[in-house]
């Protein structure tokens, strides 16, 4: 294992600058940044990264690596080797597994699961359900990054319907209260009017119609509502729509804010026109929703009114997504390709690297108070992406790293491309290939 290493010549975006400089590494740790550093001794590998860009490692807040029970789909291993293929190095995984983490026990389950497989740096949330506050009471805060609350049907029995108890819930959680926000009544109604007119073979361009802004809207609002009653630390999942961004401010600092929000890459990428050809595989909960709506996200991101980009990967096989409407699960893979996709906005202006940086690595670590990750800063672990802006390159099937083997990208030529991922100060991804594996990976702590 590389005990030193010493990365020189790149351009260090961090903080809201791009500076050029050498970053030394030591035992998984930043040691020094300067503009010129030279080796001490024969043992540091040296990484000659002129001509790139230098990252923090993304956290991406919001993946499903299907582990236990759904592992067809996706598995830890392969859902994190695609993450650092795609320069995420840390990651936070949701609850709605077989069985569920809505125990204790089952949280340690996983914990231990992402020790023995996973490639890059891990957290779960737990999951709340109905009758599980006294679980919700006992999880310790310094371990676990957050409570997931699901507040529209995405994951069956998970859904949290029952008012008292959500308020119950928003008054005693020791937790971030992490929200997926659709009103189950609307959208039940949405969907009978539609079978009742076209059976299971829905068009898939009526899929936003039925989880539609006002099932958004209704949802969100009143979740912002119990939280500024109660006084719990709120963040809402993956908004999807403009009218949903009127909950949301932007008049404090992310570290002084009780209420915060994300938008994931899918609703900043695609919109409505795009289900004609892509069909049920660009189906998501939230739904992708109106050019308007994409608009809107991509300005509130820059704004400051949304404060993290995040993925919701979620994958299901190929054969899934080719049912019927009312069959086709939602959700898709998105970790190997969500930093591409950003820097392809860079590339057409629509938003700066500094700001890319903001809001996939500093933001998620103030927001879940992660100890020492998400910056480029002396004493802080050395999670690293190395960045070629000019190298273009195409999604095809046989570069799709996932274990379900598609990619709603599939055709897209990104412009740019992650040349190197380091994980704790180890290499473990180079120009398309993974590095031998070794356990480098580390649960994630929660400065709380």
């Amino acid at each position: 294992m590389m005990k030193k290493v010493l990365i020189k010549n790149a351009k260090i975006v961090n903080e809201g600058k791009i500076t050029e400089g050498d970053v030394f590494i030591e035992d998984g740790i930043i040691k020094e940044i300067s503009e010129s550093i030279s080796a001490k001794s024969p043992d540091v590998q040296i990484f000659d990264a002129e001509g790139t860009h230098l990252l923090p490692g993304i956290i991406d807040d919001q993946v499903h690596f299907r582990e236990p029970g759904l592992t067809h789909k996706e598995d830890i291993e392969m859902g994190s080797r695609a993450a650092v293929a795609g320069g995420i190095t840390s990651f936070i995984e949701m609850p709605n597994t077989l069985p569920q983490t809505t125990t204790i026990e089952e949280l340690e389950k996983k914990f231990q699961l992402a020790a023995e497989k996973s490639y890059a740096n891990y957290s779960f949330m737990f999951g709340g359900t109905n009758d599980n506050l006294e679980e919700i009471l006992k999880v310790d805060p310094k371990k676990t990054a957050a409570l997931k609350l699901f507040l529209g049907s995405s994951t069956g029995n998970m859904l949290v319907d029952d008012q008292k108890v959500l308020e119950e819930i928003f008054s005693k959680s020791p937790l971030l209260i992490a929200v997926h926000c659709e009103d189950e009544t609307t959208i039940q109604n949405n969907l009978k009017e539609c079978v009742e007119r076209y059976g299971e073979d829905i068009p898939i361009e009526l899929h936003p119609k039925i989880r539609s802004e006002e099932a958004c809207y209704k949802s969100s609002s009143n979740a912002v509502k119990l939280a500024k009653k109660t006084g719990a630390r709120l963040h809402v999942f993956h908004v999807s729509t403009a009218k949903e961004l009127e909950l949301f401010s932007n008049k404090k600092p992310l570290k002084d804010k009780k209420i915060t929000a994300e938008v994931c890459i899918h609703h900043l990428w695609f919109n409505d026109h795009d289900y004609k050809q892509k069909g049920t595989f660009i189906k998501w909960n939230p739904a992708v929703k109106s050019e308007k709506d994409q608009e809107a996200l991509m300005k509130a991101l820059s704004d400051d009114i949304l404060d993290v980009v995040a993925t919701d990967h979620a994958p299901h096989t190929k054969q899934e997504k080719q049912n019927p409407y009312t069959k086709a699960p939602s959700g898709g893979p998105l970790v190997q390709h969500a930093l591409p996709a950003m820097l392809q906005f860079y590339h057409k202006e629509k938003i700066s690297l500094e700001k890319i940086v903001e809001k996939m690595c500093h933001n998620p670590a103030i927001l879940f108070d992660i100890k020492d990750r998400g910056y480029i800063r002396v004493g802080y672990k050395a999670d690293l992406v190395l960045v070629d802006l000019n190298a273009p390159w195409q999604v095809k099937s046989d570069n799709i790293l996932y274990k379900c083997g598609w990619s709603p990208f599939e055709g897209v030529t990104f412009k740019s491309r992650i040349t190197h991922t380091f994980v704790n100060g180890r290499l473990v991804y180079k120009n398309f290939k993974h590095q031998p594996f070794a356990k480098v990976a580390q649960q994630l702590e929660f400065d709380r």
